[in-house]
């Protein structure tokens, strides 16, 4: 892949996860974060100013959806192009690779530690599936979770898929060894360009959210209701509508 054709593509790759970020943060609700978070930890600390709770967990349930969004966005297309594959026929696979006497089947995820067991499982059986339909090209079936960054490399025991990362992962299915370095390169100033745009959009949630915190969470002098917060996270029995519990002197 030429220099400038790579670079084009970075550029459109974040302009599609900033566009993703941005959508993903005007479309959230505070109770979905809110939810899964530990209100006694906030108390235990000494929290008492509701923007620092909100800008607390928002950071938090941002920064992880970053990481698989990032890999949709970015290292997914690029993996593609850059290896000239094709999109794989298959669930949970993402890019296929075809030569003469191998097919090689890749799942992209962004990091290293991007699942659980259960997960791990479901990708093997993933690359099973897909072994199993091509059984008639008879051609090697080489599976592969490539993560984008990284030094994880071999084979878990009992997967029929291997694992490949950072330089090496890139290096395989571009022939390049500098090209992981080349992905942060040519990023530029794209990044910048992008950064004024979001940071309105964190902004205005963050204003949003501590609105709706301070309505239904905090008792009239401004000050938070922790048992009303509690209830709203652990109570069995949820109720729709919160009476403010009485303020504990």
């Amino acid at each position: 892949m030429k220099t400038r054709e790579l670079e084009n593509l970075i550029a459109k790759c974040l302009h599609d996860f900033y566009n993703r970020r941005t959508k993903r943060i005007q479309a959230l609700k505070l109770r979905e974060f809110l939810s899964k978070k530990n209100p006694y930890l906030f108390r235990a600390i000494g929290t008492e100013k509701a923007s620092e709770i909100i800008e607390d967990i928002l950071r938090a349930f941002i920064s992880s959806s970053d990481e698989g969004m990032f890999g949709d966005a970015f290292f997914e297309p690029i993996a593609k192009l850059a290896s000239g594959g094709v999109v794989a026929p298959s669930e949970g696979v993402d890019v296929a690779v075809e030569t003469e006497g191998r097919y090689m089947a890749i799942a992209v995820k962004s990091g290293t530690n991007w699942g659980n067991r259960d997960q791990l499982k479901k990708q093997n059986e993933n690359f099973i599936a897909l072994q199993s339909r091509l059984y008639k090209l008879h051609k090697q079936f080489d599976a592969v979770i490539g993560h984008g960054y990284g030094r994880k490399k071999g084979k878990p025991k009992g997967k029929i898929y291997r694992n490949i990362s950072g330089q090496a992962f890139w290096t395989e299915i571009t022939g390049d060894p500098d090209f992981y370095l080349k992905l942060i390169r040519l990023m530029k100033n794209e990044p910048h360009k992008h950064k004024e745009k979001y940071k309105k959009a964190w902004g205005a949630a963050v204003n949003r959210f501590t609105g709706e915190f301070v309505r239904d969470f905090c008792f009239s002098d401004g000050s938070i209701d922790w048992e009303k917060l509690v209830q709203f996270v652990s109570q069995e029995k949820r109720s729709k509508n919160f009476q403010k519990t009485k303020k504990q002197l």
